[in-house]
């Protein structure tokens, strides 16, 4: 069994990995994606942007070191590095540069409404690079997936309808190359892993790539001193620790399992239902309430995704 499979608890023979291996990634996203809102708050998105990355580098090279005996990914070819480290400065670099811009001049609603192109951008492509097509089942299991999130997400709260966000041409195209990036970067993952590639080793080459792309950033921005100042908040380091260990490390790495055992579209249609998944923690947590239209958006995401297990 390959680390993966261990860490999924299937056979290699089982059916569906690659659509178990997405709905692993949902749940993980879902929790980095509360941690990481609250370190945000903290310590500012830029400078969280590359201490999550610094962080899930090292959680590989403690993971690595243990399931594969290197700490680094050394037996990866040109093949994997060229690919899978242009992967990651399209989707960590460019696309998340993209989506954290977009939140603020657009709002997060919008912007997560505009990330549902992902699946659809994601299948385009993969047609194109890979020749991948969809049976009929799986379009009309991904068209209500897209659908239910859409409506969760379109929903307008209070705050919103009092005009907080004022969508902006610049603030959707950002959005835009957010989606863009994400699905290109699936895309480039499993070309890069097209010789059967370690999924967690391949996503630790992403990080590394990503990680050169916002100190790249840094550098040209003279942003040191905001990074240095972010490690004075204790709590903020320690929700971008545990949105680290969900999000770059384990999330990503089961969204590159997903798009190695199944279609890139079918995948991140699956992924793609994180707003919904998030409906209960916002519910528990944050103590706000729950409109019956998100509950019924959820339902129709889930029946989606469902058919995509027939």
């Amino acid at each position: 069994m390959t680390p993966i499979s261990s860490v999924l608890g299937y056979a290699a023979t089982a059916d569906y990995k690659g659509e178990f291996a997405a709905l692993a990634t949902a749940g993980c996203w879902t929790v980095s994606a509360l941690a990481f809102t609250e370190a945000a708050r903290r310590i500012g998105s830029l400078p969280l942007n590359i201490i999550r990355l610094a962080m899930a580098l090292g959680f590989f090279v403690v993971f690595g070191w243990i399931v594969r005996g290197m700490a680094l990914p050394v037996d990866a070819s040109s093949h994997n590095w060229w690919w899978l480290g242009l992967s990651g400065l399209v989707g960590f670099t460019l696309g998340d540069l993209c989506l954290f811009r977009a939140f603020v001049l657009i709002g997060p609603r919008i912007a997560l409404l505009t990330l549902s192109l992902v699946p659809m951008l994601a299948a385009v492509a993969s047609w194109a690079a890979l020749g991948e097509g969809l049976s009929t089942l799986a379009v009309a299991g991904m068209a209500l997936t897209i659908g239910g999130v859409a409506w969760v997400v379109l929903e307008r709260t209070p705050l919103e309808s009092g005009h907080a966000h004022r969508t902006s041409t610049g603030g959707m195209l950002l959005a835009v190359g957010a989606a863009a990036g994400q699905a290109g970067g699936l895309v480039l993952s499993k070309i890069g892993m097209s010789d059967g590639y370690d999924a967690f080793a391949a996503t630790q080459i992403r990080v590394i790539a990503g990680l050169a792309g916002f100190a790249a950033i840094f550098f040209v921005l003279r942003a040191w001193p905001r990074l240095i100042a972010a490690f004075s908040s204790r709590a903020g380091l320690g929700f971008t620790a545990l949105g680290a260990c969900f999000g770059p490390f384990l999330g990503v790495s089961f969204s590159l399992a997903a798009v190695k055992y199944t279609y890139v579209g079918v995948a991140a249609t699956i992924i793609s239902i994180v707003p919904v998944l998030v409906i209960p923690f916002i519910l528990v947590i944050y103590k706000e309430r729950i409109s019956v239209r998100a509950v019924f958006g959820a339902i129709i995401a889930v029946a989606g995704v469902a058919l995509l297990f027939v």
